[in-house]
């Protein structure tokens, strides 16, 4: 557990700005490149001019990535493989042919390296083949001897040792493309530019494609360098001669907050379901579980991955590809709710007013419908919380008006991007007359201010947003604010969205969670038991419409998620807090086409939480001291 305070007490001292500390690597890179050709090329030509000596270009080892108990999530690892020469080999169809009889080396695969041979600049090692098994590298180990050309060794090969688990976090590497060298190179003069290139042509060297590998490449990347190789008279390698002032330069590691057994219990939980999930710690706003499902698996691109494979990948219709839980945006449905109800407070509406809901709601020519066909009778604001009224939440919704709603949506966190030093990321939409007019050229509508007020029309948000929601709410409306990288080139961003949220407000919203998931009549009130003997969770469950239901069918019955094709059922949503009485951790669930979010968001919410609770020792030990206390707080009124 010291391990874990002096992490945390780490990231608190540490935030550097990603841009930045981008450009002075990528200053540093290039000046250890011009160093190393320009201002001592006479002194290597020397050593390259020695008996029986060659210089190879070094490029570094790549900067591991470790969780917040230094778990490694990405590494490097040593593995077997065979390169060719292509200037040193007299005849390369027939040298690959000799190859091929002692490992697994398909025509296509030969065809690839004389292609790529070609297309590299002279005498630089072409990669038959890497991840050789034990016997094959045996094998290549003695046949390269009398193969003039050929190479058998080990390298350093990057390692995702969690798979698919943190695939959309960390990205990937790959091998520079043309377009990755246009990028590295961008702000480089020609002559950095031509020194770059030949770094990233380089067999062993990698970039990183998405992700933090991407985000964080100028950290991760390190500073190359060279290798002194001793050759026989054929000039074929020997070995290779220590040399520590021309080593390469490693990379930088970088710590993240996440949780890789969290992770991993959440994925789990989801089993073949689509969809996403967020765990954040309340006090630090610490990104502890990230999930997005399903995934891809990270190593399958290090050494190049196949276009069937990744054809296969992008066609997917459940999109592994997709970070869903930073990228993706649903429409929120009744999670939404506490913040039209934050609004209502705002705007001086009593949360004791009663509105009756017998099932429908009518403005205008037209008809709204609550999910519950026969009503809910009259309701408060607490009970219209817990039972998830619709028609409660149309009427407050009208009164207040879509720009309130959308000033108090965006003081929760919605429609906004953080920075988290990933790639991608998307802010949703916070729906107002302003937007309507620029996006659609319309004006707003007084009835889309209905659909507001349930979390649908136009209005979406991403799972991450709706973590951010729980937290700030169970936080007594403090500004908190994700992050995911501990230790390492951290953004430090402005936050455009200042004033605080009313504690006493919040106060009532964790009062409606709690209904939601332990008082009779909420719509998970089955939920709250963690099964800890003890601590409970409070949350608040939604239903994202994916399909319009039309008056005929709401007539003759709605039809059952069985009944109709998985892509038009509902998302089933969930967010939530726990413990209800000493709130840590703050989640949200999307799964996707779930339909319910009592049934299917719920479950796997407490899961994690419960999961999270358990591996937070101290806190466990606080809670199992405390499970016998009461709880207080309003329990709202009486339907």
């Amino acid at each position: 557990m010291s391990s874990e305070l002096d992490f945390e007490s780490r990231l608190n001292r540490r935030t550097i700005i990603t841009g930045a500390a981008g450009g002075v690597m990528f200053s540093g890179l290039v000046a250890r490149l011009v160093q190393l050709q320009l201002f001592e090329g006479e002194r290597y030509k020397e050593i390259a001019n020695e008996n029986g000596v060659k210089l190879d270009l070094a490029p570094p080892i790549r900067g591991a990535i470790y969780d917040r108990f230094g778990v490694p999530l990405a590494s490097h690892r040593q593995a077997g493989r065979v390169s060719i020469v292509r200037e040193q080999t007299a005849d390369m169809d027939a040298t690959l042919a000799e190859i091929a009889r002692h490992i697994d080396l398909p025509m296509d695969e030969r065809q690839r390296v004389i292609q790529q041979a070609r297309s590299q600049a002279s005498f630089q090692s072409t990669i038959v083949k890497s991840e050789l098994t034990y016997e094959e590298f045996a094998r290549m180990t003695l046949l390269a001897a009398d193969m003039p050309g050929v190479r058998a060794d080990m390298a350093a090969t990057r390692s995702y040792p969690r798979g698919r688990d943190l695939a959309h976090v960390l990205g990937y590497v790959a091998k520079a493309s043309s377009d990755d060298l246009s990028r590295l190179t961008e702000n480089a003069s020609p002559e950095e530019a031509s020194l770059l290139a030949r770094l990233f042509r380089h067999p062993d060297m990698r970039t990183g494609r998405s992700g933090i590998e991407r985000a964080a490449e100028t950290w991760l990347r390190g500073e190359p360098g060279f290798r002194r190789l001793e050759t026989n008279a054929a000039g074929r390698v020997i070995r290779e001669l220590e040399s520590e002032d021309l080593a390469p330069t490693p990379g930088r590691d970088i710590g993240l907050t996440i949780d890789a057994e969290l992770q991993r219990a959440a994925i789990d939980r989801f089993g073949d379901e689509s969809g996403a999930a967020v765990v954040l710690d309340i006090e630090t706003g610490a990104i502890l579980a990230f999930v997005s499902t399903p995934a891809f698996d990270p190593n399958d691109f290090v050494n190049g991955i196949s276009y069937a494979d990744y054809n296969e990948l992008r066609e997917n219709d459940r999109s592994p590809l997709y970070h869903k839980a930073y990228d993706g945006t649903y429409p929120p449905g009744s999670t939404f709710k506490m913040v039209v109800a934050t609004a209502a407070l705002e705007a001086g509406i009593n949360p004791d007013q009663r509105v009756h809901c017998n099932g429908y709601y009518r403005f205008g020519n037209r008809t709204w419908h609550c999910w519950k066909r026969g009503g809910h009778g009259n309701v408060d604001m607490h009970w219209a919380m817990k039972g998830s009224c619709d028609v409660y939440f149309y009427e407050i919704a009208r009164r207040v008006g879509v720009e309130h709603l959308a000033d108090v949506s965006r003081r929760f966190g919605f429609g906004q991007v953080w920075d988290l030093g990933l790639t991608g990321g998307r802010g949703g939409t916070v729906p107002d007359d302003a937007w309507k007019r620029a996006a659609l050229g319309e004006p707003w509508y007084e009835g889309e201010t209905l659909n507001y007020g349930i979390g649908q029309g136009y209005l979406s948000t991403s799972p991450l947003q709706l973590a951010l929601m729980s937290a700030r709410i169970a936080a007594k409306g403090r500004l908190i604010e994700p992050y995911i990288i501990g230790e390492g080139p951290r953004p430090d961003k402005p936050i455009p969205y200042a004033e605080p949220l009313d504690p006493d407000h919040m106060q009532r919203m964790m009062d409606g969670m709690y209904g939601v998931t332990s008082e009779a009549g909420g719509t998970a009130w089955r939920s709250g038991d963690l099964g800890l003997g003890g601590p409970r969770l409070a949350g608040k469950t939604g239903t994202a419409q994916v399909r319009r239901i039309s008056e005929a069918e709401r007539r003759s019955g709605v039809l059952k998620g069985e009944e109709i094709a998985r892509r038009l059922r509902d998302h089933a949503l969930f967010v939530a807090y726990a413990p209800a009485d000493d709130p840590k951790y703050a989640i949200s669930v999307v799964v996707e086409h779930g339909e319910g979010g009592s049934s299917t968001a719920a479950p796997v919410a407490r899961d994690i939480l419960a999961t999270a609770i358990k591996r937070d020792s101290r806190a466990a030990a606080r809670w199992q001291q405390t499970a016998s206390a009461p709880r207080t707080g309003n329990s709202g009124g009486t339907p």
